[in-house]
């Protein structure tokens, strides 16, 4: 069974950090990109940063360049979002998301689509 399980988030100081993680289970993992996402109320569901299978490519939407990285470490089966210089528009309900994508350096396009399997979401709230 394909699981998706998602861990950190909270509520941090405009300026902080926060660090998500998803963890992987069921399916060869680095046979997958994996994406983060993220959706604030009443606006659409945006990609955020997206890897691919191997870690060597990867696609971060022009408004956390510079203060969000994507990694991952397929030996743990795990994909880490760090996030720094937090703003509170970064508030949103984030998600993690895997897909199979061709060609395998294509990242850009699943942030812009999405993915075919979903963690459960975590809520991340900036503000003072």
């Amino acid at each position: 069974q394909l699981q998706l399980v998602q861990s950190g988030g909270g509520l941090v100081q405009p300026g902080g950090s926060l660090r998500l993680s998803c963890a992987a289970s069921g399916f060869t993992f680095d046979h997958y990109a994996i994406g983060w996402f993220r959706q604030a109320p009443g606006k659409e569901r945006e990609g955020v940063a997206c890897i691919s299978e191997s870690g060597g490519n990867s696609y971060s939407t022009e408004s956390v360049k510079g203060r969000f990285t994507i990694s991952r470490d397929n030996a743990k089966n795990t994909v880490y979002l760090q996030m720094n210089s937090l703003k509170p528009e970064d508030t949103a309900v984030y998600y993690c998301a895997a897909s199979r994508i061709f060609p395998v350096t294509n990242v850009q396009a699943m942030c812009l689509s999405g993915g075919d399997y979903w963690g459960q979401g975590t809520q991340v709230t900036v503000s003072s």
